[in-house]
């Protein structure tokens, strides 16, 4: 089984912002697989689909996004899912809202919810998309910015993202993650 962790803040407040791009991104892959119900478990939402022939597990972790660890660390021990099988959505400022990035592995980057899932799973070689939600604006602090919402001259290139992402997601439980790397990077 294939474990998808898109990151994101709970509340209707939060739904649009920056931060919650993972979770737009699960979204579109809870549709395409035929919307099915959500559950309640792990601190968070879970729904499981089949994505290119692969059982998968739809992760919205509802404990806050610089939490998110909690609520991956369940699930994967729940379901017995590899790091390597985990693929975790998230946010990156640093990058422009029509660039994607694919990794097997490395550090947190700066991404607080992503930092802590790989220290609680204890390793860094967990693979991961990062949307772009950027450039941060000169005299922002970060924090404000993800947490605002796209302007809607931005919401055009966002939603080709979060398709883009969701492919991406797609590929990678298919055919791997160096596929997907070559493929989407």
């Amino acid at each position: 089984m294939k474990l998808i962790a898109g990151l994101g803040n709970p509340g209707r407040s939060y739904e649009g912002t920056r931060h919650n791009i993972g979770f737009e991104v699960l979204d579109v892959l809870a549709r395409r697989a035929g919307t099915p119900a959500r559950r309640q478990r792990f601190q968070g939402e879970f729904a499981q689909v089949t994505i290119r022939g692969n059982p998968t597990l739809l992760l919205w972790p509802l404990t806050w996004m610089n939490l998110s660890g909690a609520c991956v660390l369940a699930a994967r021990d729940f379901y017995k899912i590899e790091n390597t099988d985990i693929l975790v959505l998230c946010d990156d400022f640093q990058l422009s809202t029509d660039t994607i990035r694919l990794r097997s592995s490395g550090s947190g980057g700066g991404q607080k919810g992503l930092s802590d899932i790989l220290a609680r799973l204890g390793t860094n070689a967990v693979p991961r998309l990062r949307l772009g939600v950027g450039p941060l604006p000169a005299g922002w602090k970060s924090a404000d910015f993800v947490l605002g919402k796209f302007t809607k001259t931005e919401r055009a290139d966002v939603d080709a993202l979060v398709e883009r992402g969701a492919d991406a997601a797609e590929e990678w439980v298919g055919a791997g993650i160096e596929a997907a790397m070559n493929r989407y990077n």
